[in-house]
């Protein structure tokens, strides 16, 4: 509506324009054949006036009007004039037959003459251009029409990709807590088909437990993803040290690598004095992920590296680990809440979710490669910053969850294969 409202102003404007300017072209045509009249004997008007520059203008007529009214044809081919009131200097437009005709006239002693000229082409000309515009409407319109839909269906992407994610992300919820909540309802109606022992019951409690476990760390995770999606951010930046907080997450799993027999080592000597915009806990959340994964993927006997560094003027946080890695096909949705390469890690699918939301609100950038020890090497950087380090920075606000992880993975469920 308004790109219609805004080309009928348009070319309403245009057609008064061109058709102001095609009038007093043929007014100015008037007043210069009426001046020639005067100057030529009565009886030697020739057919029609026009002058040299006028070859293809059409004819104009003069006539003689007397003081009673009667009109007389000066020139041969005239057409008959109307009856009407002749005001000298005053320019009128009538009809004589069918045809539109625009009059001057001018008095000659008792006379007056009277000229005129069929504007009939003006007509012709301004049906023409309506004809056009419309067409050029039609044209517009549909094209803005084009360009509006190819517009929102470019705009609309973002948000059905976030729609069909989120249903994915629902299914997928929906899949991974009901898979627990399975396996307790099986346990509690096997504990109950029939009476047991004392050890009967305590080991299908211990695996009620372990489920129970599981739902929870499932839930907390999901409650993470949500407050770092919707914490408001706006106020002062909080800075931190990332080769501390890496240097105390290492140290808390020393016990969990220890536990799977992974060799974990921690090189910060690349980066004094580096900080970035982040929340410590949030930082500590992220290594925390990342070295709980390389311990699981790396298998006994094998060995996790931390290390920080400066490139540039950005700080590098990189994890590797000798594992079996990460096929490039696979590197694209290692990100994706509840994906997991196998099911042998026993996780809930939702660490590098969140370690993917700590990057991305942190305006960090991922790297995921390949590492020297022959795994995968997930590597993340930002943009080093200036200003005090926040107090918790070196020991890192999340050490308790970080405690609770240990007592979880060094359990008998969590020790891997081989």
């Amino acid at each position: 509506m308004v790109v219609v409202l805004g080309f009928g102003v348009v070319a309403g404007v245009l057609d008064l324009l061109v058709e102001h300017r095609l009038v007093v072209q043929v007014d100015a045509r008037l007043t210069r054949h009426l001046d020639e009249a005067r100057l030529v004997p009565l009886g030697h008007l020739p057919s029609g006036l026009s002058s040299d520059d006028d070859d293809d203008a059409v004819p104009v007529f003069v006539w003689e009007v007397s003081s009673r009214g009667r009109s007389q044809a000066l020139v041969s081919g005239a057409p008959r004039l109307p009856a009407h009131r002749w005001l000298p200097g005053h320019l009128d437009e009538l009809t004589v037959g069918s045809t539109p005709f625009r009059f001057d006239a001018v008095r000659d002693g008792n006379v007056i003459l009277v000229d005129g000229v069929s504007v009939a082409q003006i007509t012709s000309i301004r049906d023409d251009l309506l004809i056009s515009e419309a067409i050029l409407a039609g044209v517009l319109l549909f094209a803005v029409y084009l360009g509006a839909f190819a517009v929102g269906v470019k705009a609309s992407a973002p948000v059905e990709g976030v729609r069909r994610r989120q249903a994915e992300f629902t299914a997928d919820a929906s899949h991974e807590l009901r898979t627990p909540l399975s396996v307790i309802e099986a346990e509690v109606e096997l504990a109950l088909a029939r009476p047991r022992s004392g050890p009967s019951y305590r080991d299908t409690l211990g695996r009620v437990a372990g489920e129970g476990r599981r739902l929870r760390r499932i839930v907390d995770d999901l409650l993470w993803l949500a407050r770092v999606d919707t914490e408001d951010r706006s106020g002062a930046p909080r800075r931190s040290a990332v080769d501390a907080v890496a240097r105390s997450c290492v140290d808390r799993f020393q016990a969990v690598a220890a536990g799977r027999r992974v060799s974990l080592t921690f090189d910060g000597s690349g980066s004094p004095g580096l900080v970035i915009d982040a929340a410590p806990e949030w930082v500590d959340r992220l290594v925390g992920v990342l070295v709980d994964n390389a311990c699981k993927y790396a298998g006994g006997g094998g060995a996790v590296a931390v290390r920080v560094t400066a490139r540039g003027n950005r700080c590098v946080l990189q994890v590797d680990d000798s594992g079996p890695g990460i096929p490039p096909a696979e590197r694209s949705r290692v990100f994706d809440r509840f994906h997991r390469a196998d099911d042998a890690s026993g996780g809930t699918g939702l660490g590098l979710a969140i370690a993917d939301s700590v990057v991305r609100r942190t305006h960090g950038r991922w790297n995921v490669g390949d590492a020297p020890l022959g795994g995968a090497r997930m590597e993340v950087s930002w943009k080093a910053a200036s200003g005090p380090v926040h107090p918790s920075a070196a020991a890192g606000s999340e050490s308790g969850r970080g405690l609770d992880r240990l007592d979880e993975s060094v359990g008998p469920d969590a020790t891997p294969e081989g």
